[in-house]
């Protein structure tokens, strides 16, 4: 029999190291092109990007083939949507704007199997051929809520008490509306949000998450943050603005 393909995230997490997730991969073609470079997941993008099921397959194939931990942003906290992603191939779900504790908890409802959970029952891509897929896959699916509105943060104690969710992620530029500081997440009061938070997060043993950048992330790393979550859009426009400027320079 075939085994579950680990989640890469998930053991790294486990274990106390830093987890590595890129997002703004678009196809199966630049996740074999990124694949070599020792990221543990690739973000998918289902709530504001185009990924559904039609794609999900050739996606997450890509990312089997390097190892990586496919995990999909889903467009709405509906058990329905959280299991078919997972059928066709995720390995893990992140979940936007979870406000509430009941929210948390229908995302976990979704994505485990009896009795963790009420997933639907069915082998996943992921399963074909695994003797016991249903007990393993509760073991490997990746669980990520995200805390992105003030109401989140007024209420996290209660959510950060809702078992088998892996990682509580907290998103900037949701936040930073949300405070009224539309387009502005480096706000210090918005900046004050986010410190606080993660601390909290990580003060009850929970692991924390955020999104960073090749200028903050030596910040987060030092503030504990294990899950880290990186776009390659701020790359390219770094690269591009570069080799430009080298260009020019030359002239």
């Amino acid at each position: 029999m075939a085994t579950l393909r680990p989640n890469r995230i998930k053991q790294k997490l486990a274990t106390g190291e830093l987890a590595y997730v890129v997002s703004g991969l678009t196809n199966a073609d630049d996740i074999d092109t990124f694949g070599p470079l020792g990221f543990d997941g690739v973000w998918l993008e289902g709530e504001h990007g185009r990924v559904g099921p039609a794609q999900l397959g050739n996606l997450t194939r890509a990312c089997d083939l390097w190892g990586m931990t496919p995990l999909v942003r889903v467009n709405r906290n509906d058990q329905g949507i959280i299991y078919r992603t997972l059928d066709c191939g995720a390995m893990g779900i992140a979940m936007p704007h979870v406000n509430t504790k009941e929210e948390a908890q229908n995302v976990v409802d979704g994505a485990k199997f009896a009795p963790l959970g009420h997933r639907g029952m069915y082998t996943s891509r992921q399963g074909y051929g695994v003797d016991n897929y249903f007990a393993e896959a509760n073991s490997q699916t990746l669980l990520v809520v995200l805390v992105e509105d003030i109401a989140a943060v007024n209420n996290l104690d209660e959510i950060l008490s809702v078992e088998h969710i892996d990682v509580f992620f907290v998103a900037p530029s949701d936040l930073a509306t949300s405070m009224g500081h539309i387009g502005n997440f480096e706000h210090p009061e918005v900046q004050g949000t986010i410190d606080e938070t993660l601390a909290r997060i990580q003060a009850v043993g929970r692991v924390a998450g955020t999104l960073t950048t090749n200028a903050t992330v030596e910040k987060y790393v030092q503030a504990g943050v294990r899950f880290l979550m990186t776009g390659v859009g701020n790359w390219i426009s770094a690269g591009a603005a570069a080799y430009k400027r080298a260009a020019e320079n030359a002239t």
